[in-house]
């Protein structure tokens, strides 16, 4: 079973290419959609205890518990310690799935895979990227989002020059979605031929 890493910065596409290997039958693990749902549910009394005041009836305030660790690497690092080793089970029960059901190839969904490390568990990485302008417009585009917000969260992401150097295979969102649909399917095909 091929394990495709799928990474991009933020306002790249890449959800959006996540959900065209969905449309063709791939399997996706989101990382997180893993971890919002881990803040409704287990992830939520850790946290608690180690940000008092960020869960209301049990699930996970983001905007409060962004409040605590934006900007503050000693606190993001408390909050990844906490998160990632149950999003990576929450992974492995999803893979021991796939592996069972005889899949050829699974998508692992990971925003931060060069941060973390996540391109070691995958087989091949696929980067989705668009020109800086056109992820500007995008992410700036999106409600609630400030030019403070969006500089912090670059900030704590591979420049994405850096994650195309990584990658096995690239899909340019900016090229609007029927290129990056073809460069799905071609990668499909590459990886699995006759698949």
């Amino acid at each position: 079973m091929i394990k495709l890493g799928l990474t991009g910065s933020i306002g790249m596409g890449k959800s959006t290419t996540a959900g065209m290997f969905a449309n063709l039958g791939v399997p996706v693990h989101d990382a997180d959609k893993t971890v919002h749902t881990l803040y409704s549910g287990r992830a939520a009394p850790l946290i608690e205890a180690a940000f008092p005041g960020t869960v209301e009836n049990g699930q996970v305030d983001r905007k409060k518990l962004s409040a605590h660790v934006l900007g503050n690497a000693i606190a993001m690092k408390r909050l990844e310690d906490i998160v990632h080793p149950l999003v990576q089970e929450e992974e492995q029960a999803f893979l021991k799935k796939a592996a069972s059901d005889r899949q050829r190839i699974v998508v692992l969904d990971i925003p931060l895979l060069f941060e973390t490390g996540g391109e070691n568990r995958a087989d091949v990485v696929v980067v989705v990227t668009a020109d800086a302008s056109i992820q500007r417009e995008r992410v700036l585009s999106r409600p609630g989002m400030t030019e403070d917000r969006f500089n912090a969260i670059l900030a704590k992401q591979m420049p994405d020059i850096e994650k195309r150097k990584g990658a096995h295979f690239l899909i340019d969102t900016g090229l609007g979605m029927e290129p990056a649909r073809r460069s799905v399917k071609a990668i499909l095909k590459a990886l699995a031929p006759g698949g």
